[in-house]
């Protein structure tokens, strides 16, 4: 079995830029992605754009080019299916890591589909994969949704929004757009800061006008066939007509993976342990890249902060050969 020199987990934006810095400093490495290349923006809605501008998802120094000022979803799978189409990266695709072992100075890496093994690896698997549950009765109902793609499948229906997040306020805006009859369910006392500034003035305008629904310091408790049941501010209960939920309250990072891996995850927040100087964690020659890195609070890192990781793996990884 050939014995590579980083195996990667993970073909996102952050990995590909692994893999091409990898390639440019003669290191041989695999990218093993358990969907398609970028796999998590694939599954974003279908309209979705951007807060970055275009050269602040750039990797590798190449040109992402765009008409619009930010780009939308299909300009980010375009340019990183065509940098991994260009550059020719080893990528190996719908294949999932289900175990990874250190052995003496070597990982030995199981997949679905083969096994490998590497002198180094990089986890770079991002965290939209498993979505934070609610945990409230009637959650498994097939009427509730944690992934929207699109609005036209809410027309005319009567849909609760769980969140205040930039997916929730765009769920609730696309899908009154599309006639629906939205309500917003929202833990805490106003929309969130971090939501697109493009679109803050837009969400809070239509729940100003009565247009949108919406609940504040509220919380869902149970989701019934035809209704849902919340409780308001004041600590009254309430039940409301509803056809599907879209529970828009984030994802997280596959933390069992991390823990099998060796990793040890630290507070509330089960942040990974690792070097920031070099991304090493806790166990040698084992790197976290991206988003993964800031375990629960997933706003830390982003593709625009985060395209650093690469270099500072690889030039580890040199150093210590």
């Amino acid at each position: 079995m050939e014995v590579l020199d980083i195996l990667i987990v993970g073909a996102g934006p952050i990995g590909l830029n692994c893999a091409l810095e990898a390639k440019k400093n003669n290191l041989t490495h695999v990218i093993v992605e358990k969907g398609t290349i970028v796999n998590s923006l694939y599954h974003y809605p279908l309209y979705m754009r951007f807060f970055s501008t275009a050269e602040k998802l750039e990797i590798d120094s190449t040109p992402f080019i765009s008409t619009a000022p930010k780009p939308g979803r299909q300009d980010a799978l375009e340019y990183y299916q065509g940098i991994a189409r260009q550059k020719d990266l080893n990528i190996h695709l719908y294949e999932k890591v289900l175990k990874i072992s250190k052995n003496n100075d070597l990982f030995d890496i199981e997949t679905t589909k083969s096994t490998y093994q590497a002198r180094n690896v990089i986890i770079s698997t991002g965290f939209y994969d498993i979505p934070n549950t609610m945990n409230i009765p009637g959650e498994h109902l097939p009427k509730v949704k944690h992934y929207y793609t699109e609005p036209y499948p809410y027309a005319r229906q009567k849909i609760v929004v769980v969140g205040s997040s930039n997916s929730a306020v765009d769920a609730a805006l696309e899908t009154y757009r599309k006639g629906a009859q939205v309500t917003m369910i929202i833990r805490h006392s106003e929309i969130s800061k971090n939501v697109k500034y493009w679109v803050k003035p837009d969400i809070e305008n239509r729940i100003a006008e009565r247009s949108i629904t919406a609940h504040f310091n509220s919380e869902l408790i149970e989701i019934k066939e035809h209704t849902v049941v919340f409780r308001d501010e004041h600590h009254q209960i309430h039940e409301i007509e509803n056809d599907f939920v879209l529970a828009m309250t984030g994802y997280l990072p596959d933390f069992d993976f991390l823990r099998n891996s060796g990793i040890d995850l630290q507070g509330d927040c089960l942040n990974p342990v690792y070097n920031s100087e070099t991304m090493e964690t806790n166990v040698k020659n084992l790197y976290l890249a991206g988003v993964v890195c800031g375990g629960k609070d997933t706003h830390l890192w982003f593709i625009e902060n985060s395209r650093m990781h690469a270099d500072l793996i690889v030039k580890n990884i040199l150093l210590q050969q």
